[in-house]
């Protein structure tokens, strides 16, 4: 995960919002009963810790680009509005992947298919429950991100860019996610640039390159400087989404917060496995892959299959390439040193997740 330097007023402004619209959905939803009392409190759960990097990416921008001081209110307002984001996909993405457990603690979905099972439901009964509670987590969690950035203290012009650029982020990261499942349930082979368009939207857009831009129209930033960033966080968060990759086959579980291996368990049809279907090694490698859900030493063997490939190391020059690309992206704008410092840093902090 990425961490930014910041000052804590700004990590405790931002909590504080985040606590203020989690506070505000358990006092709605406490009147309509038991059930929906549970699902504030799994949301409130959900939406707890973690590095809050992209809110932060916000008030980064805002600061790094000098910002009014009077607009910070709203600042924090518009930089929690993404973490919500965040976490609403989070937990809609748990639903499709079926999974009940974040870093093995039990998520919105888990909780409630315990809550099932508690009042006498079978696996079927209790897994339609908590796939329920975490699509309608997730709604709510969309909505209330919206509700922040529509309500926020701003010029109506400020509000329409930012509520653009978060529509943005919805629609191509749904667009992103859908493909990602299709690309996985597909009986055919996907191409490389399908995959790399599909690892693009998934991330870049809502966790780099929209946090960053709504952090420059903040702080009134002309288009030059926006269409920089927006640039710079398409490549960043590609560069980003591409490491992923390389954790989900290669990283610790103390690094993915799931088991070891687990895209190569899951069969994910990454960057990675598309570099190694180009090699002449592909029949081994495809042989190890069939037998990488069996357990710990299938896993162990996938993983040497595909590095003795050369894709392992194909798929790091294509993160180093990507990253050189977003490097030049600001050597060559017109932005403040400090925000070219900042954004420098989060290119060598992406770089330092390589695993």
């Amino acid at each position: 995960m990425i961490a930014l330097s910041t000052t804590p007023t700004a990590r405790a402004a931002i909590d504080d919002a985040i606590d203020t619209v989690i506070a505000r959905l358990a006092r709605r939803l406490h009147g309509h009963g038991d059930g929906a009392r549970a699902l504030a409190s799994a949301i409130a759960r959900s939406a707890e810790g973690g590095k809050r990097f992209r809110p932060l990416l916000v008030v980064a921008a805002f600061d790094t680009l000098r910002g009014r001081e009077s607009d910070r209110t709203a600042v924090y307002q518009v930089a929690a509005a993404f973490e919500l984001l965040h976490t609403a996909f989070v937990v809609h993405d748990d639903v499709i992947d079926h999974d009940t457990e974040r870093r093995g603690v039990a998520n919105v979905g888990g909780e409630f298919r315990a809550r099932g099972r508690q009042r006498g439901a079978d696996d079927v009964g209790a897994a339609l429950l908590g796939d329920a509670a975490g699509i309608l987590a997730g709604d709510l969690l969309l909505h209330e991100a919206g509700r922040l950035v529509a309500l926020a203290d701003l010029p109506s012009g400020v509000r329409g860019e930012l509520l653009r650029l978060v529509e943005d982020a919805v629609l191509i990261s749904a667009a992103g996610e859908l493909a990602d499942v299709e690309n996985a349930v597909s009986a055919d082979e996907v191409d490389a640039d399908t995959i790399l368009r599909t690892t693009h939207d998934k991330t870049a857009v809502y966790s780099f390159s929209a946090p960053l831009e709504a952090g420059a129209v903040l702080a009134g930033a002309d288009r030059p400087v926006r269409a920089a960033l927006e640039r710079f966080g398409q490549r960043l968060g590609l560069a980003y989404q591409l490491v992923d990759d390389l954790i989900g086959a290669f990283g610790s579980s103390e690094v993915s917060g799931k088991d070891e291996g687990c895209d190569l368990r899951e069969a994910k049809k990454t960057h990675l496995i598309v570099l190694a279907r180009e090699t002449e090694s592909w029949p081994e490698v495809n042989e190890a892959l069939s037998q990488a859900h069996t357990g710990p030493v299938a896993i162990r063997a996938a993983q040497r299959a595909l590095s003795a490939s050369g894709a392992r190391a194909r798929l790091e020059g294509l993160v180093r390439e990507t990253l050189d690309e977003a490097r030049a992206i600001v050597t060559a704008s017109t932005l403040p040193d400090e925000c070219r410092d900042m954004l420098h840093d989060l290119v060598d902090a992406v770089q330092g997740r390589v695993p």
